[in-house]
């Protein structure tokens, strides 16, 4: 059995950008993740975890010869040891948009074995990556403040700020005291009306402040429960409603999936395109957010609600679509469900990803089963945080 290398600490020559929030580097035969430090520097690391022969798991702690891409990070609780919430404020913007877009293509490539050309977009070239999260669930530490989960860890960093959260959501979710380990959901709604839930450990979350977020997006007023499924970065979406609208192009009197539809908002761009004669099958397994879309889109009689897993509910239902659009969770959508995205013969797919190896790998099934990537948009949605939305247009391979 190898040496156990936790609390050594290592000079080392960082490499390339891997999926997760760090570099790879290498030393003595072994494979080293290293946060806080960027590709290119030689860095002073200590080794938080050693999982053998496998890799280890290092924090750069003192950088030696640093990037042109270092910045000073804008939260004084961003660093080895301190909050987890971000993992690239030492980053300028532009080299943070860099790395995720050698991250997807690193992906594609690996798991997809596409050699494809990404660009991760802005959603504003003036946003220094600032008070952009609506949606966050702070934790209380053994002195009952609240704050977030250090990295890879149990252990609560008090803070008195998020400097990525918006303002009020911050305020409201920082100023509170409760027993150990309780949480606060907190959003801060589209017009600025703060939500706030209170979890204590093993109990049921309790409404303290409002409740019935109110959203605009896709020129279209939502009231979602606030603490649900809605996007996080203020303009992610009406940007990928506009996106899945352009590339869904769904015919007059149509039939269209869109599966997870989460409250309908690609529905609603859906049903426009395909009509009154047409039809949009939505299905999405959260009943909150199910009873907010039939209620949102009351005037869309042609969306049909199916409240149930994806994969259950498709069993049900015709089996032929022009068009089908697909926002799976993280781990993505999976091969029964591509299979049966592929077998309804549509003639566009449209695919929004959370996360680049789950869509590489359903991109790969896709291949196999005769449609291929055609076109492929990556976007900013989480600044100083390793995660990057993308959205895929795939087609029939046959297709001109």
């Amino acid at each position: 059995m190898s040496e156990d290398w936790t609390g050594r600490v290592l000079e080392l020559e960082v490499g390339d950008v891997a999926h997760g929030g760090h570099c790879v580097a290498r030393v003595e035969g072994r494979v080293v993740f290293v946060r806080h430090a960027l590709p290119g520097e030689r860095v002073r690391a200590e080794v938080t975890d050693d999982r053998g022969k496998s890799f280890c798991r290092a924090d750069a702690v003192e950088i030696l010869e640093g990037s042109v891409d270092r910045v000073e990070p804008p939260c004084p609780m961003s660093g080895p040891g301190l909050c987890g919430g971000c993992d690239w404020q030492h980053a300028s913007m532009p080299a943070q948009r860099a790395l995720k877009a050698r991250v997807v293509a690193e992906q594609l490539e690996r798991l997809a074995g596409l050699s494809w050309p990404v660009e991760v977009e802005s959603f504003d070239e003036r946003e220094p990556g600032l008070r952009w999260r609506s949606r966050v669930r702070f934790v209380t530490g053994a002195d009952g403040r609240p704050g977030l989960r250090a990295h890879r860890s149990h252990d609560v960093v008090a803070l008195d700020d998020c400097p990525i959260t918006m303002a009020g959501a911050a305020e409201a979710g920082l100023s509170r005291t409760a027993r150990p380990g309780t949480e606060f959901e907190v959003t801060e709604d589209s017009r600025h009306t703060v939500h706030v839930a209170e979890i204590r450990p093993g109990g049921r979350p309790k409404q303290l402040q409002g409740g019935l977020a109110v959203e605009q997006a896709a020129e279209r007023t939502w009231r979602v429960d606030a603490h649900g499924f809605w996007q996080v970065h203020p303009a992610a979406a009406t940007t990928f409603a506009e996106v899945v609208a352009q590339w869904a192009d769904a015919p007059a009197g149509g039939r269209v999936w869109d599966l997870y539809a989460g409250a309908g908002l690609f529905a609603s761009v859906l049903a426009g395109q395909v009509g009154g004669e047409g039809s949009v099958v939505a299905i999405e397994s959260g009943r909150r957010a199910v009873r907010d879309g039939q209620s949102t889109l009351a005037d869309l009689p042609q969306v049909q609600w199916h409240c149930g897993r994806v994969d259950r509910v498709l069993s049900t239902v015709e089996s032929a679509a022009d068009v089908v659009v697909l926002d799976p969770p993280r781990k993505g959508a999976g091969g029964a469900v591509v299979e049966t995205i592929a077998a309804a013969g549509p003639a566009r797919v449209v695919y929004v990803a959370c996360d680049p190896a789950a869509l590489a790998r359903d991109v790969a099934t896709f291949h196999g089963h005769g449609y291929r990537l055609r076109d492929l948009r990556a976007f900013d949605a989480f600044p100083m945080t390793h995660h990057v939305e993308c959205i895929a247009l795939l087609e029939p391979t046959d297709t001109p």
